[in-house]
């Protein structure tokens, strides 16, 4: 019986690879690389941190992923999952406690690994993960409605319901040139794939978008288009590798939040994985790409970066351009990291409405709204399981809503083998 299951695919590709995938897997990192560019420095700045630490996740996690994972095509870094629960930790824990719920969680992602628990996961009911999408949608897009429209606000608020009402009394701060720049990225990132399959929306968003910033600055003398540069210093100097302090009072503090980076990271993975399975025809190995999640996420924070897992946005835009092996998402890191170190200084000119814009389109793709409404028809039990895990997610925390979607989870399978039996 066999006790350990790690087969990192990039082995096994590699008994047959050839030069022609791998120039189908250049063209394809490339590619992903650029769109995971826009996508790391938005998520960064959304959970609260810098945007060179969106990217340095990207590249860190990214390479590792593809290095030991378990799947062909899946590529790793940053996601939109993790903005709510990074951005709380943060807030309460500051960041080192961020990083040590990082490291906590890489631990906790190798045991399930080690523990062949990828299987298990896999089998979390649907409607428990689609009110947690949602919800992280919903939450995502709320948060971004300050800088998509340039609001005056000194604090917003973390209560979600209080945090539209506050966004409702202070809409008459609105600044007419961020709503613009807010509204126009909107558009630019939604109608972009009708003219072309292979830019991302995104990149054309923040180029033009950051352009015409800088005209109306320069020219006209516009000045309320806030930028990155303006809220923080960016820089392309790789951090130093740092090892936090550690007590057993902070670890026992975060061992919630550590668990819940955990169990999400591993079910958005696992569920890209899988459906990149049913695209390329693979069967991917769960409990590989488990350990190999956790060692990014051991490896991530210690050069300043957040938490990582597999993402479905940019496996899909992998698997579209033609990567088949993990050498497409080694590149795609290494892509990432030739960017920071020579074009990261000109992020700084890049305007806050316009990173809004993108992490709306991105709340949007996530919410799933088709999956939502034809649940809403369901069974009574789905119905009331959806509605619960998405209503936590929104008014309270993420870590709320996975521990009562699991205790739900769990309470559901043994109904179902009850009946059976």
């Amino acid at each position: 019986m066999k006790t350990f299951d790690f087969k990192p695919q990039l082995f096994t590709t590699l008994k047959s690879y050839n030069r022609k995938t791998f120039m189908s897997d250049l063209m394809a990192g490339i590619i992903v690389g650029i769109v995971a560019l826009p996508l790391a420095i938005a998520f960064g700045i959304a959970s609260g941190v810098t945007p060179e630490k969106g990217i340095i996740t990207a590249i860190v996690a990214g390479f590792i992923i593809s290095l030991l994972g378990g799947s062909k095509v899946q590529i790793g870094g940053p996601t939109g999952a993790f903005i709510i629960i990074i951005y709380g930790i943060i807030q309460k824990y500051g960041l080192e406690g961020l990083t040590i719920a990082t490291l906590m969680a890489g631990v906790f992602l190798i045991m399930f690994g080690v523990l062949k628990l990828g299987t298990i996961i896999k089998y979390i009911p649907y409607p428990i993960v689609v009110g947690f999408t949602s919800g992280i949608a919903v939450t995502i897009f709320t948060t971004q409605i300050k800088d998509l429209f340039g609001l005056t606000i000194d604090s917003v608020p973390s209560d979600f319901i209080e945090k539209w009402g506050c966004y409702i009394s202070h809409f008459s701060t609105a600044d007419l040139w961020c709503s613009l720049v807010g509204i126009v990225s909107v558009i630019i990132i939604a109608i972009t794939p009708k003219f072309s399959k292979k830019i991302p929306g995104s990149l054309v968003a923040i180029i033009i978008m950051t352009i015409a910033a800088l005209i109306l600055k320069t020219y006209f003398g516009v000045t309320s288009i806030e930028t990155i540069g303006d809220r923080f210093s960016v820089s392309n100097a790789i951090p130093e590798m740092q090892v936090p302090a550690m007590t057993w009072e902070t670890i026992k503090s975060l061992v919630a939040p550590a668990l819940t980076i955990a169990v999400l990271g591993a079910i958005e993975s696992l569920l890209s994985a899988t459906v990149a399975d049913g695209v390329i025809g693979d069967h991917h190995n769960s409990n590989t790409e488990l350990i190999a999640q956790g060692v990014a996420n051991l490896a991530s924070p210690l050069f300043g970066g957040i938490p990582a897992t597999g993402a479905i946005a940019r496996t899909m835009t992998n698997i579209n351009n033609g990567g088949r092996t993990p050498i497409a998402g080694i590149i795609h890191a290494v892509v990432l990291l030739l960017i920071f170190l020579f074009l990261m200084p000109l992020a700084k000119y890049i305007p806050m409405a316009c990173l809004a814009g993108v992490l709306v389109i991105v709340s949007y793709g996530m919410c799933g709204w088709r999956s939502f409404v034809a649940l809403m028809k369901n069974p009574k039990s789905d119905v009331t399981v959806l509605l619960i895990t998405f209503f936590l997610t929104i008014i309270f925390d993420l870590t709320v809503a996975i521990e009562v979607g699991l205790i739900i989870a769990c309470l559901l399978f043994m109904k179902r083998m009850s009946e059976t039996t």
